[in-house]
C-alpha cells in the first residue's frame, strides 16, 4: 500500500512539473513521422510565432505522427509567454535529440548558453526550417561569442557574412517588397519546381497570407532553389487583384517566398534547409500555407517519399490567430494554457 501511494505521489509530482515547464510537448500519434522529434522555436514581437508554431506542432503530431516541442520567449518573473522578452528562450536543450528545428524568431539576443544549443545543432548539419522573421532571427552585440549570428554580420567570420539569415537560411532582412499591412501575398508555384515534393498537393493560389512579400537579393545564394513566388496583391483578401500601375513592377520579377538549400558550418556535415518569408500566425489560416509547412517538415526529415498526394492539415482545436503588429500578443498566457 505504501509503495502504491508513493508511486501515485511521484506521478502527481511529475504532472505538476510538466505543467510548470516553460514549453509545450505534443506527443505524436500514428503516422509517417512517428519517432521523429521536431523542436519549434518561437520568439518574435510582431507575427505571433507563439501561436503559429503551437498550431503547426499540433497538426504535425495529430495528423502525421511527429512528436513536437514548442519553445517560447518567456518572462522568468511570471512564467508567461512574452514575445518582447528578447533574451530568453528556455528549453533549447531539446535540440540535442531533435531531428528538425523549425525557427521563427526575430532579433533575439540570447545568452551564450542558449545560443550554444542552436550552434551545436547546426554544427551537426541537422535540418532547419525558417519562417518569416527567422531571416533576421538574431541581433547579438559584436563583443559576444555568437555575434556572427546577428542580422547583417560583417565581422571576421566570412562564411557567416550577413549572419544566420543569409549563411544558413539563404537571406537576411532586406525590405518590405509589398506594402506592409496593405498588400497581401498570393503564392505561385515556380514552374521548374512543380514536381518538388514540398509543393505536392498545392496549386497556384492555394497559398495566401496577409503578410507582405519580403525583398530578397536575386539570385539566391549557393544551391538555393526557389519553390514559390509571392505575387503582390493590392488588398488584404485572397481574391484581391494583382497590383497595377506604378506598383506593377513589384511583380516583375516576383520575389521568391519559399525556397530550399543546403548549409554547413565551418566545413561540417551538410544539412537541408527550407525557408519561407511567409509564416505569420494569420498566414496559417490558409490551408495551402499549412500544407506547404507540413510537406517541408517531411522533406527536411528525409521523409519526402512519404508526403501524401494531399497532406491532411486540418486545424487541431480552435485556431483564431491574432493579427500581426507590435505589442499585440495575448497577455497572461503560459505554455500550459496552450496544451
Amino acid at each position: 500500500m505504501r509503495a502504491l501511494l508513493l508511486s501515485l505521489a511521484l506521478l502527481v509530482i511529475a504532472g505538476l512539473a510538466r505543467a510548470d515547464d516553460p514549453w509545450v510537448v505534443v506527443e505524436g500519434g500514428d503516422g509517417p513521422g512517428k519517432g521523429k522529434q521536431i523542436v519549434l522555436v518561437s520568439g518574435d514581437e510582431e507575427y505571433r510565432s507563439e501561436e503559429a508554431l503551437t498550431q503547426l506542432a499540433k497538426i504535425l503530431a495529430k495528423h502525421h505522427g511527429f512528436t513536437c516541442t514548442v519553445l517560447y520567449a518567456i518572462d522568468p518573473t511570471t512564467g508567461e509567454i512574452s514575445p518582447n522578452k528578447g533574451d530568453n528562450i528556455p528549453g533549447l536543450e531539446a535540440l540535442r535529440k531533435a531531428d528538425l528545428m523549425v525557427i521563427a524568431t526575430r532579433f533575439r539576443n540570447l545568452p551564450d548558453e542558449q545560443m550554444k544549443e542552436i550552434d551545436d545543432y547546426l554544427r551537426a548539419g541537422k535540418p532547419v526550417i525558417g519562417l518569416r522573421t527567422a531571416t533576421h532571427g538574431f541581433n547579438i552585440p559584436k563583443d559576444r561569442t555568437y555575434a556572427h549570428y546577428g542580422n547583417g554580420y560583417e565581422g571576421e567570420k566570412q562564411e557567416w557574412a550577413d549572419g544566420f539569415g543569409r549563411a544558413v537560411l539563404g537571406e537576411k532582412w532586406i525590405s518590405h517588397h509589398g506594402d506592409h499591412g496593405h498588400e497581401s501575398t498570393r503564392g505561385l508555384i515556380v514552374p521548374e519546381a512543380k514536381d518538388h515534393p514540398i509543393v505536392r498537393g498545392i496549386k497556384d493560389g492555394d497559398i495566401w497570407g496577409p503578410t507582405d512579400v519580403y525583398g530578397v537579393r536575386l539570385p539566391l545564394p549557393g544551391d538555393a532553389q526557389p519553390l514559390v513566388l509571392g505575387q503582390v496583391l493590392e488588398g488584404m483578401k485572397p481574391d484581391s487583384p494583382v497590383v497595377e500601375g506604378a506598383d506593377a513592377k513589384k511583380n516583375d520579377p516576383m520575389m521568391p517566398v519559399a525556397w530550399v538549400k543546403t548549409y554547413s558550418v565551418e566545413g561540417g556535415p551538410t544539412g537541408r534547409v527550407f525557408t519561407t518569408s511567409m509564416g505569420a500566425a494569420t498566414d496559417l489560416a490558409s490551408e495551402g500555407m499549412r500544407r506547404l509547412l507540413v510537406n517541408a517538415c517531411y522533406w527536411a526529415t528525409g521523409l519526402e517519399d512519404s508526403i501524401p498526394g494531399k497532406a491532411v492539415v486540418d486545424v487541431v482545436g480552435t485556431y483564431e490567430p491574432m493579427a500581426f503588429g507590435f505589442n499585440g500578443a495575448r497577455k497572461g498566457v503560459k505554455p500550459a494554457d496552450l496544451r
